[in-house]
């Protein structure tokens, strides 16, 4: 199985909590933008069955395996149908954000199941070596890769919901032109992907502030209950 270590951008005895955070995290994200766009009066998504927090429904294969081996990807995007909003610039810019925020409370959520595990002795209480290993992994992958899900979907690039909430939020005479350089999104993700050294400069400093996010919920946490 080295030749398989040598691919993926995640050491191989870390792919299970990989995948297990994000199956999560994009479940999650998708169902997010579903159940609004549903709420808010498109029921595109509802009748395409993505209004669920079935895992089957909202992924990708092609997105999965970059994301293992590139260091992004994608789910299967949510379509939405924002000539049914009452409010169509509005609501889509809720429902845009929706995903993104849900990798955010995620993170969030983690970060704090981690911190009182540690603060009320259950992690010093595992004797399990492997046990305790795996615990640690774990979390600090779930909590800094939804961190990353969440600065990485807000880059205003085409398909990311960055793009779609500045679709909504500029005003609609730049829209034209906007959409004159959607074309070059796909360019630039390939850049990203097959230049040698390029993750060092787009990637990377998304996971770096991941961490960064992290650290600070952290000590917020570890703060509130006085560590």
């Amino acid at each position: 199985m080295e030749w398989l270590d040598q691919i993926l951008r995640v050491p191989l005895d870390q792919l299970p909590f990989y995948l297990i955070t994000l199956v999560i995290a994009f479940t999650l994200h998708e169902f997010s933008h579903a159940y609004f766009a549903n709420k808010f009066g498109d029921p595109t998504a509802k009748l395409l069955g993505r209004v669920t927090l079935n895992p089957a429904v909202h992924f990708d294969l092609l997105g999965i395996i970059l994301l293992l081996i590139a260091g992004f990807g994608w789910a299967r995007p949510v379509p939405v149908n924002r000539d049914n909003f009452s409010k169509p610039r509005l609501m889509g810019v809720i429902v845009s954000v929706a995903g993104p925020l849900s990798n955010l409370l995620l993170g969030v959520l983690g970060t704090l199941v981690y911190v009182m595990l540690a603060q009320f002795g259950v992690l010093d209480s595992i004797t399990n070596e492997k046990l305790f290993q795996a615990v640690l992994i774990f979390f600090n992958l779930f909590t800094v890769m939804n961190f990353f899900l969440f600065l990485f979907n807000l880059i205003p690039l085409p398909p990311l919901d960055g793009y779609r909430i500045l679709e909504d939020v500029v005003p609609r005479r730049m829209l034209g032109k906007l959409q004159q350089y959607e074309q070059w999104s796909v360019l630039i993700f390939l850049v990203i992907l097959i230049v040698p050294g390029m993750q060092r400069y787009t990637i990377s400093p998304l996971y770096h502030a991941a961490e960064a996010i992290y650290f600070q919920f952290a000590h917020l946490f570890l703060a509130m209950f006085g560590a």
